[in-house]
């Protein structure tokens, strides 16, 4: 198979949560520890730092990787989900995975797969450690796809973890409750092993105080920081919260010796040295429009922040949702002064733009509706004036689709 035809079977033969939802997707670590045991378990081959969150994972995790890159190491990143390539899953030193090692690694183990049902997850998840053993990293950034304690990821034994905002996401998962959520982000938590907490939450501190206090794994606070101001190349005001705990990380991973001045420079190169995209990512002026994959209600209220610190004429929003997000409470804390573009990502999870729209309508809020994320988005640029500002978000899948 050459690499379309790879990832097209990646997808078609494989449970995948991004594509089919709940009833698909595997909880628990049994196939990805049968997996790793194949390939020699290749995740205890190299040094890594585990992250979980609801919101501020993504952005830590290549701020991470910037600042270890910047201090001139071989450093790998496992992130997910992607934006148009399934190669940005697994970087080294910001260059994706070549298409010859996905088609090798497939084509090596695909009767596995096949006759043992694996996920795609635990298959990418199993495919970034072995890559990551072969290229002999010096240290891998490793995000959680969802959750924590359940989550493939989390078979390996990290030298640090950290854990970004929580906050209400995949509740069908982890449950209904934030303090359920930060039990299930906790199982990160290992013995004897340190964690941060990049974000002070005072319903949810207990959670992982109590956890930490089992594993005996010392914590540390983000109350705890000092305020280093660290400005970043990641626009949006929430990038301190995550700089907080990045910086603390960088701290007490002592046996990597990075100076103060190392951390400036990877933070703001973090787009350089990772190609991240889709945070708060302005690919427009005049009028200006920015991009962010924030899909949930606390990343939601962090953009009204930013909106409400900005400067523009009329605020257009170009927006659209997945199924099984809560998009009712989402609408209802947007602006009623605000013009939408109410839209559909192309993808088989896609919320139907006339369940929002209609939705919309109740709650008296001014906008149309678009077969697609490009219809939306071009008619919103023919309607503005200059000093206008456009903002794209709702899915991951929405910005994706403006960028391809």
């Amino acid at each position: 198979m050459n690499f379309k035809q790879t990832v097209n079977w990646l997808y078609d033969q494989l449970p995948v949560y991004q594509r089919d939802g709940f009833f698909k997707h595997k909880l628990n670590l049994d196939s990805i520890k049968a997996v790793c045991n194949k390939l020699n378990n290749p995740q205890n081959n190299f040094k890594s730092i585990h992250i979980a969150g609801t919101n501020g994972k993504g952005s830590s995790s290549h701020m991470l990787a910037s600042i270890f890159h910047e201090a001139g190491y071989k450093v790998g990143l496992y992130t997910s989900p992607h934006l148009n390539s399934f190669r940005e899953r697994i970087k080294i030193n910001g260059l994706m995975i070549s298409e010859h090692d996905v088609i090798d690694f497939v084509k090596n183990n695909k009767s596995y797969f096949s006759n043992n049902k694996i996920s795609f997850f635990e298959m990418t998840v199993a495919m970034a450690f072995d890559y990551f053993s072969n290229s002999q990293v010096d240290i891998a950034i490793i995000e959680t796809g969802l959750g924590g304690r359940l989550d493939a990821t989390n078979i390996i034994d990290p030298i640090l973890s950290l854990i970004t905002n929580v906050g209400l996401d995949h509740q069908e998962f982890l449950g209904k409750e934030i303090r359920k959520i930060a039990f299930e982000k906790a199982g990160i938590i290992k013995n004897n092993i340190p964690v941060v907490v990049s974000e002070y939450q005072q319903d949810i501190h207990d959670v992982f105080l109590n956890k930490a206090k089992k594993m005996n794994a010392s914590i540390f606070l983000s109350d705890d920081f000092e305020d280093f101001e660290y400005p970043t190349d990641l626009n949006g005001r929430f990038q301190r919260k995550n700089i907080k705990g990045v910086v603390k990380v960088i701290e007490l991973v002592t046996e990597f010796n990075i100076k103060n001045k190392i951390i400036k420079k990877g933070l703001l190169n973090v787009v350089k040295n990772t190609n991240l995209r889709g945070r708060w990512d302005v690919i427009h002026e005049s009028p200006k429009v920015v991009l962010d994959v924030g899909h949930n209600l606390n990343a939601f209220k962090e953009n009204l922040k930013m909106f409400n610190n900005l400067n523009y004429n009329k605020l257009r929003i170009v927006i659209g949702f997945v199924k099984g997000k809560d998009y009712v409470k989402v609408l209802k804390l947007l602006p009623k002064s605000a013009f939408y573009y109410f839209c559909q990502p192309n993808n088989s999870r896609a919320l139907p733009v006339e369940q929002i729209y209609d939705y919309s309508k109740k709650i008296k809020l001014k906008g149309n509706s678009f077969n697609s994320v490009e219809s939306a988005y071009k008619t919103s640029l023919n309607e503005s004036n200059q000093n206008d500002f456009i903002y794209v978000g709702g899915s991951n899948f929405v910005v994706a689709d403006l960028l391809k």
